[in-house]
């Protein structure tokens, strides 16, 4: 058992996004090594087919089982929402995605009972978050809108960008008609 807990968690993602995901661990757990891997070739999973995820999920969760860590956490929405099971066949090891953490967080978090989902195409597509939320409330109504620009902006690093926040509120207009009180950034 001590050779297992000095083992790594494996992290990855499409990009470099996951590395909040990283923060959030080493904050929670210090004294765990972390393996990550940001898929910065293949960027963004979005837009591609299902299909096309499931293949680079399956390359990417072999890539972390040949570093030999305890765990996999998918930092990434889109493989979360489309190809958990292809990691979780794949890993011999724990697999933890990021759409059951958040619909938890975003039911927790909302008083009004109206969340917003936004993501990639096929993050919003999948109904991932929308299923999870309402699995764990069936009243909570979801408003999902796809956000297929956000991923480029973010890894271009144009965060604070003044194209950026025009594109924000072009994408967050129609949820704030919707008077959501929680917003899911998937």
């Amino acid at each position: 058992m001590a050779e297992e807990s000095t083992k790594p968690i494996g992290v990855f993602d499409s990009g470099i996004g996951g590395l909040t995901v990283v923060h959030a661990l080493t904050t929670h757990l210090p004294n765990e090594n972390i393996v990550y891997f940001g898929d910065t070739a293949r960027v963004p999973y979005g837009p591609k087919s299902p299909q096309v995820v499931r293949e680079y999920a399956a390359q990417d969760a072999d890539f972390l089982m040949s570093r030999d860590v305890k765990m996999v956490v998918i930092a990434c929405n889109t493989v979360s929402s489309v190809a958990l099971d292809v990691v979780q066949k794949r890993a011999k090891v724990p697999v933890v995605g990021v759409i059951a953490p958040g619909a938890e967080a975003a039911v927790q978090a909302s008083a009004k009972r109206r969340i917003g989902v936004i993501g990639t195409r096929a993050t919003v597509n999948s109904n991932a978050y929308a299923h999870a939320i309402r699995q764990l409330d069936p009243e909570v109504q979801v408003f999902s809108r796809e956000c297929p620009l956000f991923v480029p902006l973010a890894e271009e690093g144009w965060v604070d960008h003044p194209a950026t926040h025009l594109v924000a509120k072009e994408y967050l207009f129609p949820l704030t008609l919707e008077k959501i009180d929680t917003l899911i950034l998937g």
